[in-house]
């Protein structure tokens, strides 16, 4: 079947079916136009739709977790009410439940109040105070607020200064809900607004998807941990970034560790891992001390995308490992590596185009929905290949920011998101996809 976006060969790769090999592309190689460095790349927009893809292959791992514990997870069932709701008839205002027509003798006990047990019924002709919230009388038939009524000189008869209508002021039990009513689906991510329905509807705890454990290993042996940099070692940028980053995906980050230019360490470290996803830094070229496309070959992993035509960030890779000794059911869950560029404005293109997607599929939630903004200026595109561009938002539109090289951070530290500028570039008032950051409103919220 014709399968443009090579979605059907990745998820074929994944499950482990044999394909027929095309001697176009060579041998584990993705679909599509060369990069001018010896690899097939696919698009970007393929790429994120293969990892969200890959990310759905398998079953998704639910846990009960305690509503104070839930808030930023992923439903991982439907919820559904525990109870009516209201569970009972109750006042919507503070004022006085009245039976029948008026004017009322007012009752000589006590106001009904919130969170009392059942009061008496309410004789023909009679008012009581009630409180917001509180049980309605039997025989009740109107709430009137304290606002819209008075009461005689002698405070024995309530007299209502507006139309009073049956059933007025007072909440219906079941009026939101019945028990047993799906009130959300599964998938969706838990805010503290999901948080207050589950409790109204009856809920201690809530099941929810498993965070993807998330293990971060950042190669290279020219990186300092600490300090300023000196004699030809620069400071590590993308350790003390990845782990909230991921994080703010959605991640369970169990490990993060620097091992250096070391092929053995990192195939030791690739295989004794337990995670579902290894984040891997630099290396993923074909230099002298690039180490991960040997050690994926050695450790039988499938590519599954092997580069991006994207800038910056193009070597990025994302490979289905060889599965582990199983999760904490006892399931072996799918285990992936995405491979991201050393320069860490690469690394932040390969995270939202590879580790995203592939998050969100782990944990069940669709991709969101796209939204384009226009451009106020001019934005130089690449010849063939896709750009991430960091920008501001304005009213008017949205503006690049400088400092946007692939080594560099200071654009994105002060950048609403990224552009996605197509090759051949911008003009202004072209309108772009946009890309948010994880922490901005709108974006994959923290935890999720």
């Amino acid at each position: 079947t014709h399968d443009p976006d090579g979605v059907e060969e990745a998820l074929a790769l994944v499950s482990g079916r044999t394909l027929r090999p095309d001697p176009a592309r060579g041998p584990e190689r993705s679909p599509e136009a060369a990069d001018g460095g010896g690899h097939r790349a696919v698009s970007w927009h393929q790429a994120r739709s293969i990892a969200a893809r890959a990310g759905r292959g398998g079953p998704v791992r639910t846990q009960r977790v305690a509503l104070d514990q839930a808030v930023g997870r992923v439903l991982g069932e439907p919820l559904t009410a525990l109870c009516d709701l209201p569970p009972f008839d109750t006042s919507a205002m503070d004022g006085w439940a009245v039976a029948g027509p008026g004017p009322w003798t007012v009752s000589g006990g006590d106001s009904v109040l919130a969170g009392q047990s059942a009061p008496p019924p309410l004789e023909d002709g009679t008012a009581v105070r009630i409180a917001t919230g509180a049980r309605i009388p039997p025989e009740a038939t109107a709430v009137i607020r304290s606002e819209h009524a008075r009461t005689d000189a002698g405070q024995r008869l309530l007299h209502a200064e507006r139309t009073v209508s049956q059933g007025q002021d007072i909440r219906s039990r079941g009026q939101e809900c019945r028990l047993g009513d799906r009130l959300l689906p599964a998938a969706c991510a838990v805010t503290p607004a999901v948080l207050g329905l589950a409790a109204a509807a009856g809920y201690d705890e809530l099941a929810v998807v498993r965070r993807p454990r998330v293990e971060v290993l950042v190669l290279g042996d020219e990186l300092l941990t600490a300090g300023r940099p000196h004699d030809g070692l620069i400071r590590d940028a993308l350790g003390p970034m990845l782990g909230p980053w991921l994080g703010a995906l959605g991640a369970e980050v169990v490990a993060a560790r620097r091992l250096g230019d070391d092929a053995g360490a990192l195939r030791r470290a690739v295989t004794a891992s337990e995670a579902e996803v290894i984040i891997t830094t630099g290396g993923t070229a074909a230099g002298p001390v690039d180490h991960v496309h040997p050690v994926l070959r050695e450790t039988d992993a499938t590519l599954l995308i092997d580069s991006v035509a994207v800038r910056p960030g193009h070597p990025m890779l994302l490979a289905a490992l060889a599965a582990s000794g199983g999760g904490p059911e006892g399931v072996s869950p799918a285990r992936y590596l995405v491979g991201l560029p050393g320069n860490p404005l690469a690394a932040v293109s390969g995270l939202l185009t590879l580790a995203e997607p592939l998050l969100r599929g782990l944990v069940g939630l669709p991709a969101p929905a796209p939204y384009r903004t226009p451009v106020r200026v001019p934005v130089q595109g690449h010849p063939y290949d896709t750009r991430l561009v960091p920008f501001v938002h304005h009213d008017d539109g949205l503006t690049p920011v400088r400092y946007s090289g692939p080594a560099m951070l200071r654009g994105i530290a002060a950048a609403d998101g990224l552009a996605v500028v197509p090759p051949g570039g911008a003009r202004p008032g072209d309108e772009l996809e946009v890309l948010e950051l994880p922490w901005v409103p709108g974006a994959f919220s923290a935890g999720v």
